[in-house]
């Protein structure tokens, strides 16, 4: 008789995944953004456990260096982290939300640009994976939903 061995949390549904990251598919349209938004929602929503989800988002590793936090907050709004590696990436943030570089790395933009948002910074990420605890470097601690 062959059993699973005590530490084997692969069959129990209770127990989060390791988050992974994945390699970035290119989207092309306003569809695939809201299929991917739906997606990565769900998948994000597994590993976050109930009322713990400050902190929790996307975090888009760029082709040519850097990572970009992707947070929503719960009035909808999107909270961006780029890092200083990926500052390169800014002129199309803004040119994707027509929202105006902030002069720190936290970037706040309305929620209706998030579709925008994702589609305008596709072709320049490489990999993609759930965060569930990232820190923002803001003075005013803000309460972030996914």
């Amino acid at each position: 008789m062959i059993t699973d061995p005590p530490n084997d949390t692969s069959h129990d549904p209770d127990v989060p995944e390791e988050i992974a990251e994945r390699p970035w598919i290119h989207l092309t349209n306003t569809h695939d953004v809201e299929a991917w938004i739906d997606n990565y929602n769900w998948d994000l929503q597994r590993h976050v456990k109930q009322g713990n989800a400050a902190g929790a988002g996307i975090c888009f590793r760029l082709a040519h260096g850097g990572e970009i936090f992707l947070h929503t907050t719960s009035e909808g709004d999107v909270v961006l982290d780029v890092t200083p590696d990926a500052e390169w990436a800014t002129p199309v943030i803004t040119a994707a939300t027509g929202v105006e570089t902030p002069h720190a790395r936290i970037w706040l933009l309305p929620g209706d640009v998030l579709t925008q948002l994702v589609l305008g910074l596709s072709g320049l990420i490489a990999s993609s994976r759930a965060v569930v605890d990232h820190q923002f470097n803001t003075k005013k601690k803000q309460r972030i939903t996914w």
